[in-house]
């Protein structure tokens, strides 16, 4: 019945398109009231019948089919061959064999293994990226290491910088001929979609340039293997020996680096994200290892506001004299990116901002009270833990270097101490003033600047009558009292 009607409908289309023209305004005519809605009308029939030329449908109506010679999908290109890409990339990717050697408490150093994976070119001078697992193996580290390149070159190689939580190695290669190596370029993984088409090379169970093909079946997996969790995860066949080669995108780009497999499953490999090597590779080659930088804030995860599956990393707290405090973030703040890369998550900042070795200059993008901005941080070098959690304690004095707590009864009892009898010093910053004096945890701070103290509150009140000068502090240690003199 349908392809009937169908065929009674099209010798309407020449008065169609004469509708159109006849109901159409001309310029500067004068309308009538139903002149823009005749027009609207026409186009739609002529519009109905162009993609009804292009629409065959089954029998009954049960299906549709393309029946138009143009793409169904714009902007699809059906893929035909890969070897013009193979052809262009495969010098970049190299082969790597590691011999292994540990220490012996009675022997001393002592050969234990070898070790081969892949890696590719990163500068035409001889740097390296491959796995951190390739050239160590927890604390057996690489002996030797030689790099074969395509054309059958091999160079000796030493670790420039490594590290373990992201399984990222830089090395340098040595000896002669060096210059104008073929060095790959870099894409922009978080531009990546999955269904995105993608290659790996590299040399499984030591077959040489070995190439596989795939698309991106998941961005962001989480698979427990450390706190950078942040996996591109592909179908294109990743095996022993593939470990720290380059997986392309179809612009020849790396997107990744082919780093872990599923011993239990076939077709599910995973690669670090480019992106995270980007940010890493400055701090690998400066200090050798992952610095971490630090901002000093404390971030809830919430969901946006009118979208629950979007998240938002929304500042809850900054500490004192931190890089964000100095560079005026606020509670309340949500950061949306760094250095121009979007933030959706605190792993996601966690991430970023971590990679970034401490004095780096960072710029956050913050959303505060509807309005965007920009603001410059200079990371610091993250503090122990200690150090923090005594920073977050609400009996921090950070001039001072004291962390105190008071004497509730649940606290004075198992101390042999008398309820609100003074303030315990529950912790003394390295460095500090309080350090410097040879304050200690345990010890009972019962005057300031001459006023007797039972509580936190009366610590800071009494300080705040002599702010700016020197502070006297009257301190008792088992059954010794003396007097204590800070300079903030």
């Amino acid at each position: 019945m349908a392809p009937v009607a169908l065929r009674r409908l099209l010798p309407l289309t020449p008065f169609l398109v004469l509708l159109s023209l006849v109901i159409t305004p001309r310029a500067g005519a004068e309308q009538g009231p139903l002149a823009p809605w005749l027009a609207a009308r026409a186009r739609e029939h002529v519009s109905w019948h162009e993609e009804s030329a292009q629409v065959r449908s089954g029998p009954m109506g049960l299906w549709r089919e393309w029946a138009s010679k143009e793409p169904m999908l714009p902007g699809f290109v059906p893929p035909t061959s890969l070897a013009p890409l193979i052809r262009a990339v495969e010098a970049g990717v190299v082969n790597i064999n590691v011999s292994l050697s540990g220490t012996d408490p009675l022997r001393g150093p002592v050969r234990t293994g070898s070790s081969t994976g892949s890696g590719f070119i990163l500068t035409p001078d001889g740097l390296v990226v491959t796995n951190n697992h390739v050239v160590a193996r927890g604390d057996v580290e690489a002996r030797e290491i030689t790099v074969r390149l395509s054309d059958g070159r091999e160079f000796p190689a030493e670790v420039v910088g490594r590290d373990k939580s992201t399984d990222v190695a830089l090395l340098r290669l040595r000896g002669q001929g060096l210059a104008g190596l073929p060095a790959v370029y870099l894409g922009d993984s978080d531009r990546l979609e999955v269904g995105d088409w993608v290659l790996a090379i590299g040399s499984p169970f030591a077959l040489d340039h070995s190439v596989s093909h795939g698309m991106i079946s998941a961005k962001e997996r989480v698979i427990g293997v450390g706190p950078f969790d942040d996996f591109i995860q592909t179908d294109a066949l990743i095996n022993p020996g593939n470990s720290g080669g380059p997986l392309f995108n179809m612009r020849g780009e790396v997107v990744g680096v082919n780093t872990a497999i599923i011993s239990q499953g076939q077709g599910i490999g995973f690669a670090v994200p480019i992106n995270m090597v980007k940010d890493l590779l400055p701090n690998l080659r400066k200090n050798g290892q992952l610095q971490r930088g630090w901002l000093g804030v404390v971030i809830d995860e919430r969901a946006q506001e009118g979208q629950p599956q979007q998240r938002a990393a929304v500042v809850r707290d900054v500490y004192r004299d931190s890089p964000a405090a100095q560079a005026g973030i606020r509670t309340g703040d949500q950061v949306v990116a760094v250095n121009g890369r979007q933030v959706d998550s605190f792993q996601q900042l966690l991430r970023k901002v971590a990679m970034l070795a401490p004095g780096t200059e960072a710029k956050l993008t913050l959303l505060r009270g509807g309005t965007t901005q920009d603001v410059m941080v200079k990371l610091s070098a993250r503090p122990a833990q200690e150090v923090l959690e005594a920073l977050a304690s609400p009996g921090n004095l950070a001039d001072l270097g004291l962390v105190l707590r008071d004497v509730s009864p649940e606290v004075a009892a198992p101390l042999g101490l008398q309820p609100y009898d003074g303030v315990l010093v529950s912790g003394v910053l390295p460095r500090s003033v309080a350090s410097r004096a040879g304050l200690r945890a345990g010890d009972v701070v019962t005057e300031v600047n001459r006023r007797k103290v039972r509580d936190i509150a009366a610590v800071k009140g009494a300080l705040e009558r002599g702010a700016g000068a020197a502070v006297l502090l009257r301190v008792r240690r088992g059954e010794v009292q003396q007097y204590v003199a800070l300079e903030p």
